[in-house]
């Protein structure tokens, strides 16, 4: 990134009291986004100085057709004398102006060559020494998932935690910002190549006068050494299989998504199954208390003569009590096992999903950071600086 970046201009530069009345910054210390932001300066001048020709060609043309018309209707001789004056006035400020847009011209394909030029080389080689880290590191991080085939589901597998989940959930949004900066970096790339592809068509097309004075313009390079790195980056660009990675890791963020909604479906069902506990726990507690008191309070009046008579009439509530316990005992032992065997599916799924995905996610990463590596180092066979530009 350091050779894209605007900072690296601003640093190691020499101190104010070096620079003197000179304002004019070494080119060695210009990046690759500040090159282009001299280069559209240049650009707006030479803007306004073609449009500022053609009014004043425009003027020039509208000049000689009345000086015509007055040799034609043969004017006083001071009237024709003054619009040839006037002609000739034009044509002169036209000449100026033209060798002005050429020096202009001239600064522009300066930049060109001998510094844009020089960064795009450099961000070829940058661009393939990073797919070449990048591919070293995806074939390492294959050959260490690849092990991944060798675990098993333990036969009590543990819970989705709430903090599991959060991780998984994590990377779930990681994974798709992955995807997300993964495709804008290669449409970004595409787009950047296809745009100076597009204006190096036209910085090519020659400023034109139809003036019949001939005017002096510095010699033009037909064939820049940029014009064929450009066009053979954006040819290897084209052939470039991007939706191979792009749909590798696609597939795993949808893979971790499925993951999240099954540790979803889990922690929902361990959480009905902790509140059914809690409501067990809280009716034995109940239970118990009203036991206590109800004991108490029987204990205290005696045996009623009546007994058998009124336990017909109302039955013990001791039994009804207990039983909607024994109820809810039964509920929480349904719900902890249904909980069980969702918690060893969803270790099942997600290690099967795991086995089969991630060793596929990191071999075509390997894959595509092998062909961005060939590409580049490819590329570098066209971006070869002249002798006195490795020199300086």
């Amino acid at each position: 990134m350091h050779v894209i970046t605007w900072n690296r201009s601003f640093k190691n530069l020499p101190d104010q009291d070096d620079l003197g009345g000179n304002f004019e910054i070494n080119d060695n210390f210009e990046t690759h986004a500040t090159v282009l932001d001299r280069m559209l300066a240049w650009e707006k001048k030479l803007y306004d100085e073609v449009k500022a020709g053609e009014f004043m060609k425009i003027d020039y043309q509208k000049k000689v057709a009345l000086l015509q018309k007055q040799k034609k209707r043969g004017v006083k001789l001071e009237t024709l004398e003054k619009t040839k004056a006037a002609v000739s006035h034009l044509h002169t400020r036209y000449i100026v102006d033209m060798q002005s847009m050429d020096s202009t011209v001239s600064e522009i394909n300066r930049l060109r060559d001998k510094q844009l030029y020089k960064k795009l080389v450099d961000l070829v080689d940058g661009m393939a020494k990073m797919w070449s880290s990048m591919h070293h590191h995806h074939k390492f991080q294959f050959n260490i998932i690849s092990g991944i085939r060798g675990f098993e589901v333990p036969p009590l597998p543990r819970g989705t935690t709430d903090q599991h989940y959060r991780h998984t959930r994590d990377l779930r949004d990681i994974v798709r910002e992955w995807h997300m900066q993964f495709e804008k970096l290669m449409d970004n790339q595409k787009g950047y190549i296809k745009a100076l592809n597009a204006w190096l068509k036209l910085n090519l097309i020659p400023i034109e006068s139809n003036l019949k004075e001939k005017v002096s313009s510095p010699p033009r390079q037909v064939e820049p050494p940029i014009k064929n790195l450009l066009h053979a980056w954006h040819d290897h660009l084209e052939r470039l299989p991007i939706e191979l990675a792009k749909t590798a890791i696609k597939s795993f963020a949808e893979v971790i998504s499925n993951i999240v909604l099954l540790q979803e479906e889990e922690i929902t069902l361990r959480r009905r199954c902790e509140d059914t506990r809690r409501d067990r726990d809280r009716k034995i507690a109940q239970f118990e208390e009203w036991h206590r008191r109800y004991m108490e309070r029987k204990a205290s009046l005696g045996e009623d003569a009546n007994t058998e008579v009124a336990e017909t009439v109302n039955p013990d509530p001791v039994i009804d009590r207990k039983f909607a316990i024994e109820e809810l005992e039964i509920r929480l032992k349904e719900e902890e096992g249904h909980h069980l065997r969702l918690a060893r599916q969803v270790r099942e799924k997600s290690l099967a999903n795991l086995r089969m995905h991630l060793p596929e996610l990191f071999r075509n990463m390997a894959d595509f950071a092998s062909f961005c590596h060939e590409m580049y180092s490819h590329l570098s066979k066209f971006a070869v600086l002249p002798k006195d530009e490795v020199q300086g």
